[in-house]
């Protein structure tokens, strides 16, 4: 492996409505994202919607796009991101977690929470992008230490990138077009960031001890879960900043993170 790639930052992005990937005020972020990284060898990410029993990493030459959502119009379910995959990655992430069994998935492909936003960032669609799956069985302690050890792959010029929401509730999100977030969802989201700016991993990670505010706008884990492969990568005392800091229909987070 060459010496003279540069070290990758670490991104987590607040992806929201599979529609954002049509446009809208997210997306100047997310391009400028792809416009000031150095051009990665390859991406690895962790989406919310690849949430199954097990660890799995894509493994297909050619992956599928999936359009794992219903309900909107024909203009979303007709877009492609034709992305590479890349055996290398694969194999190297299955090295990396060989304490764990990976599965080499062929049944998967790049779900929304990957192209809605890589549509932006890098919109060629010509780097390699390989998914890793959230093992649903397992507490934020698990994640947090396995994505400790793809840290080496930041230093192999691989973007390791999630992507969720840290406030997700659809239950309670606004349907009459009220904007107005939840105080709830406004106090958890302002820990989250007080936390990483701190560098306080430790809550974070057992993030439901942080009391009701957690328990509402996480009810589910799976869109929380890919923020903690992110805040793994971070060394101590390495710089952090945000983007898209903003609540949508109440109770959705599009807070982006970035990580070196």
């Amino acid at each position: 492996m060459s010496t003279s790639e540069p070290r990758m930052p670490a991104v987590f992005y607040g992806h929201g409505s599979p529609m954002n990937a049509l446009g809208g005020p997210y997306v100047p972020a997310w391009r400028a994202l792809g416009a000031e990284i150095p051009r990665p060898r390859a991406i690895l990410m962790v989406s919310a919607h690849w949430y199954i029993d097990g660890v799995a990493v894509t493994a297909e030459a050619r992956p599928d796009t999936i359009h794992d959502f219903y309900g909107f119009p024909p203009a979303l379910f007709e877009m492609s991101y034709p992305a590479p995959g890349d055996p290398w990655l694969a194999g190297r992430v299955t090295e990396l977690l060989s304490s764990e069994p990976v599965r080499q998935a062929t049944d998967w492909g790049l779900d929304h929470g990957t192209w809605s936003v890589l549509v932006h960032s890098y919109p060629e669609a010509d780097v390699p992008v390989v998914q890793l799956s959230l093992d649903r069985r397992r507490d934020g302690a698990f994640h947090y230490d396995l994505a400790k050890r793809l840290k080496p792959l930041r230093d192999e010029g691989v973007l390791i990138a999630g992507s969720g929401d840290v406030v997700h509730n659809l239950r309670l999100m606004h349907r009459d077009g009220d904007a107005t977030p939840y105080a709830w969802a406004e106090r958890f989201n302002t820990r989250v960031k007080a936390a990483l700016e701190t560098h306080d991993h430790a809550p974070l990670i057992d993030y439901l001890a942080l009391g009701e505010d957690a328990r509402l706008s996480a009810p589910t884990p799976e869109h929380y879960l890919p923020l903690l492969y992110v805040l793994a990568q971070q060394d101590p005392g390495e710089r952090l900043t945000f983007f898209n800091d903003r609540i949508d229909v109440g109770s959705v987070s599009m807070l982006g993170v970035k990580v070196g």
